[in-house]
């Protein structure tokens, strides 16, 4: 089935405090929502915003030393403000945080909890960063035209996620690979396939992987081939992994070396079914067709 084309949408930043990594209140058009982007280290002074006190939904953010993928907390509130100072006092692992509220005020607990539920459930399946939430939130019974309503809500949540420098909750999208351009490596006794796509390098379900990795190997891949077992995404298949599904790379190098256990260069690594190498099919993309 091919994509639909997404039709394009303005998004509005604004800075209260002048400091593009500090607090940012997000709007989109035609939406109701309204994102803010808070830091751990200016939360106390962010509160004085009234954002704080409407309903909402929240993901709290952090990394980790012992892994490669972000640490995420999900949750609501109603308001948010007394269940963000409680984490604020009792967890420690969060850097940043974002929640999304509406300008009128229109959400209510069961809508929260609704988009609480689903984002965990979503953020669960697509298993690019580590949940620190125990246990899964049950979705509340909503009438047909509020489940319509959060459905859309979330889609305009997903729009804004990437540009605050989230990108957790989406899996790779769903199509043939007849709609891809196919690039493969067959190498060290494992074969893989992947493409390109604006979310980054995504590699095929049924992709192999080595089952030992160089010495040499960068702590971040080898990190990183960790957590894929871990969230398992790598599953063992007998002196070597497969995936289990679709999985998306911030980059062509990441993937290639996830796959080979070494550091590489994707650009080079990955080939079409032509032996064209990704490196090259991107520099073809760049030349000017020749005029008659």
């Amino acid at each position: 089935m091919t994509a639909q084309k997404a039709s394009p949408y303005s998004i509005k930043i604004f800075l209260p405090d002048g400091d593009p990594d500090g607090l940012r209140i997000i709007e989109k058009s035609n939406w109701t929502g309204v994102g803010v982007v808070f830091t751990r280290s200016g939360y106390k002074s962010a509160l004085k915003r009234d954002e704080f006190q409407r309903t909402g939904v929240y993901v709290l953010v952090g990394a980790s030393d012992d892994s490669s993928l972000p640490t995420v907390y999900i949750g609501e509130g109603d308001p948010v403000k007394p269940r963000i100072d409680s984490h604020y006092a009792k967890k420690d692992f969060w850097d940043w945080g974002v929640f999304f509220v509406t300008s009128n005020q229109s959400l209510n607990k069961a809508h929260v909890k609704y988009l609480e539920s689903r984002l965990i459930q979503m953020g669960k399946e697509a298993r690019l960063c580590n949940l620190d939430n125990a246990n899964d939130s049950t979705p509340p019974n909503l009438a047909e035209a509020d489940v319509a309503d959060m459905k859309s809500f979330i889609v305009d949540m997903l729009r804004v996620f990437p540009l605050v420098g989230l990108s957790v909750f989406e899996k790779p999208e769903e199509s043939t690979t007849e709609e891809r351009h196919i690039f493969k490596i067959s190498s060290k006794g494992v074969k893989a396939r992947g493409y390109e796509s604006s979310k980054g390098f995504v590699v095929l379900k049924g992709s192999e992987s080595v089952s030992k990795a160089v010495p040499s190997i960068h702590s971040y891949i080898e990190t990183l081939r960790q957590d894929l077992q871990n969230q398992g995404v790598l599953a063992d298949a007998g002196g070597k992994f497969v995936f289990t599904s679709d999985y998306v790379f911030s980059s062509p190098s990441t993937a290639a070396g996830v796959v080979m256990g070494m550091s590489a260069n994707g650009r080079v690594c990955w080939k079409d079914d032509h032996g064209k190498t990704l490196k090259q099919v991107q520099t073809d993309s760049m030349q000017e067709p020749e005029t008659t």
